[in-house]
């Protein structure tokens, strides 16, 4: 399993994740904010083995774009689990 850095970072106003599966699995990307707060979800479903890519448009769960700052995405699939921060600039 492997989640890279985003890019690019920083960014305004979106940034693409790459992540890799060396299996199926069920994976679960979300963004939480500096509090741990869930800010969005990018990925939620199962996925075949593979390199994928997913963007971030800067906006919440309500559609809403979110203020400048530090954020955290993180990927769930089987034992792997891993974050890594962002920073967004306005």
């Amino acid at each position: 399993f492997g989640l890279l850095q985003n890019y690019p970072n920083p960014f305004n106003p979106e940034t693409t994740i790459n992540y890799q599966l060396p299996q199926d699995s069920d994976i679960k990307i979300t963004v939480f904010n500096m509090l741990g707060q869930k800010v969005a979800t990018l990925v939620d479903k199962e996925q075949a083995a593979g390199r994928y890519s997913v963007v971030w448009d800067g906006k919440n769960v309500r559609g809403l774009s979110v203020s400048s700052g530090v954020y955290f995405y993180r990927m769930e699939a089987k034992d792997f689990v891993k974050s890594v921060k962002m920073l967004l600039i306005k």
